[in-house]
């Protein structure tokens, strides 16, 4: 992922030449420098941080705790690894851990089985990414989660089980929730052509 940086010169958080200078003064607690490391890897970081919370400001949360950790952990990240990837790990579980503390204060809605044989094929065309990520936005807390790791970060139910201290069954059972709930959402802009989800 491309942006603008400081000068607008173009940086590339796996541009090693950019990022290691960067990365060897955070790790000497340089301001300087860990301010510059947090907008080059804002937007990155934001758009990970999104797609977990329901909300911009729960996703400023998260990407708060996430820069806290990065910043105390620093000294953890092998150089010879990518930051990016090492990064992505970090808000990602970051993420779970702020779905675990409030977890008390979510409370999951019952889906009913919605009939999607009426959705026409090409009603996914006609939806833009973001507003795909809207209605992942408006999916129940769990299912958001469940949906974000399975389907957008690859994990295995098994893997989702342990990171987050649910049955697989549960896993498995909140995936099929989410996508029931989605396609109700998509069935909607089938019908109404809005951007109203839910």
């Amino acid at each position: 992922m491309r942006h603008i940086g400081e000068n607008n010169v173009y940086l590339d958080l796996d541009n090693k030449q950019v990022i290691d200078p960067i990365l060897k003064k955070c790790r000497r607690g340089d301001r300087r420098a860990q301010k510059r490391l947090y907008k080059l890897l804002y937007p990155y970081s934001m758009s990970i941080c999104l797609r977990y919370a329901h909300d911009e400001d729960e996703a400023m949360e998260v990407l708060n705790d996430g820069y806290l950790k990065i910043f105390a952990k620093i000294d953890q990240h092998n150089p010879n690894r990518s930051f990016k990837a090492w990064a992505r790990r970090i808000f990602i579980n970051t993420a779970i851990d702020h779905y675990r503390k409030n977890e008390k204060h979510y409370h999951s809605l019952e889906i009913e089985t919605v009939d999607t044989g009426h959705i026409k094929p090409d009603v996914l065309d006609r939806l833009a990414a973001s507003d795909i990520q809207v209605m992942v936005s408006k999916l129940p807390p769990a299912y958001r989660l469940i949906f974000n790791l399975y389907v957008i970060e690859g994990y295995n139910h098994r893997e989702i089980s342990e990171k987050i201290g649910i049955s697989e069954g549960t896993s498995k059972s909140n995936l099929s929730k989410a996508r029931v709930r989605l396609r109700k959402m998509i069935g909607h802009a089938n019908q109404e052509g809005s951007s109203n989800y839910g």
